[in-house]
């Protein structure tokens, strides 16, 4: 507009008003519709400076403001690309300005044709620099900020997948537990009422046991859930803090010996097979191979033959026999419960679906879930069914990584 106003002393004033308001119209435009619509304004800018030629004057002015626009709002090569048409364009109304004005110079240069298109063209070119350094730095902050929204989501993400790995492994610990170790009590204990006329000797051992089974489930659950309550506890010497709360010499609140005690393995496979034959399940126990010594795998091994066992227990109770044979060789370690007992209560485990046995327990085949999901973890297999013989069987094979290292 400034350009413009320079020369209205030569044209008559209507003239001028409208050169002028076409100049205020395409600013206005620019100012409106620069972030959405770039390339409709630099149409719009390059109309307005062909447009004001027949007045003996080029105004470049919203070329400027659209080449910073589109620099800033769409894209380097956009930009690069506006900055040509519009150098074409001042150019094209620096030549008709000449030829329509009778004159040799241009104003406001006062200069021929093709050294005020010179002159244009440097203008053009600091606003596209201006507009690409500004979008540059525009486009690489706002890459910045998505790249931590990606972050931050994926982190949610990752959270929640966590949260739900950690969720299933609480399950499966309460489930191995809870309900493996309440099975035995409520077995022992109904063999107990039922003995305690006829042999009160038998029936208080049986009691014995019961007391027995459930200190051993609370302390795999002070266990766990000393785990899940202390994860990074430092200690004193290590973290370098004082003693106890109220200085060096207060007393340290201990821990109890379960907390930091081992998790089951296949070394205490004999005691959990003991525990069963307690509650009256008449279990052989056979091993086979060279020792397990990664602590997951026996770990696994333990719950595979203690949900076994327990399903044994649950809807075999009349079974003669429950073997228990746990091979380890070529880098596999194999699994297998077989029982001799009568299968019809137990199909509803094998299929997940809730069932009720002939001892009244009710199963809804979260332990053969669980069974699967840690078997996956190494690369395994586990089937569970009835025999063609009679009875049930649980095989299980998993792959041995500490043979392949």
């Amino acid at each position: 507009m400034i350009v413009s106003a320079t020369v209205t002393d030569r044209l008559p004033p209507a003239v001028a008003v409208a050169q002028l308001g076409a100049v205020v119209v395409a600013g206005a435009a620019i100012l409106l519709f620069r972030r959405r619509r770039p390339w409709l304004l630099l149409i719009v800018a390059a109309s307005v400076c062909l447009l004001v030629y027949p007045f003996g004057t080029t105004d470049v002015l919203p070329l400027l403001l659209a080449l910073y626009a589109l620099a800033v709002y769409r894209s380097t090569r956009s930009a690069w690309i506006g900055f040509g048409i519009s150098v074409a364009v001042a150019t094209l109304s620096s030549y008709l300005a000449v030829w329509v004005g009778g004159d040799d110079t241009v104003v406001p240069f006062g200069a021929p044709a093709l050294a005020s298109a010179s002159q244009f063209t440097v203008f053009l070119l600091i606003a596209t620099l201006i507009g690409v350094t500004v979008g540059n730095r525009r486009r690489y902050l706002n890459a910045l900020i998505a790249r931590a929204h990606d972050l931050a989501r994926e982190r949610d993400q990752q959270a929640q997948l966590a949260t739900a790995l950690e969720r299933s492994r609480i399950a499966r610990e309460m489930h191995d537990i809870v309900s493996h170790s309440l099975t035995v009590m409520v077995t022992l204990a109904d063999g107990s009422a039922a003995t305690a006329d006829r042999d009160p000797g038998r029936a208080a051992e049986a009691m014995r046991q019961v007391a027995e089974t459930g200190r051993a489930a609370l302390a795999d659950m002070r266990r766990m859930l000393g785990v899940l309550a202390r994860p990074e506890a430092p200690t004193p010497e290590v973290a370098g803090a004082p003693a106890g709360p109220d200085g060096p010499d207060a007393p340290v609140a201990s821990q109890e010996p379960g907390d930091l005690a081992p998790q089951p393995g296949t070394a205490d496979l004999p005691d959990l097979v003991e525990r069963y034959r307690a509650a009256g399940l008449p279990v052989r126990l056979e091993t086979a191979g060279a020792p397990i010594t990664d602590a997951n795998l026996q770990l696994t091994v333990y719950r595979i033959v203690q949900e076994g066992l327990t399903n044994a227990l649950r809807y075999a109770p009349s079974a003669h026999l429950v073997e228990v044979a746990v091979e380890h060789a070529a880098g596999m370690v194999r699994v297998d419960v077989v029982d001799d007992g009568t299968t019809a209560a137990s199909t509803g485990a094998a299929t997940g679906s809730a069932t009720r046995s002939a001892s009244g327990f009710i199963g809804g085949g979260n332990g053969l879930v669980g069974m699967r999901e840690r078997v996956a973890l190494y690369g395994g297999t586990v089937e569970a069914g009835p025999r063609a013989a009679g009875g049930w069987r649980v095989h299980a094979e998993l792959r041995a990584e500490e043979d392949r290292a």
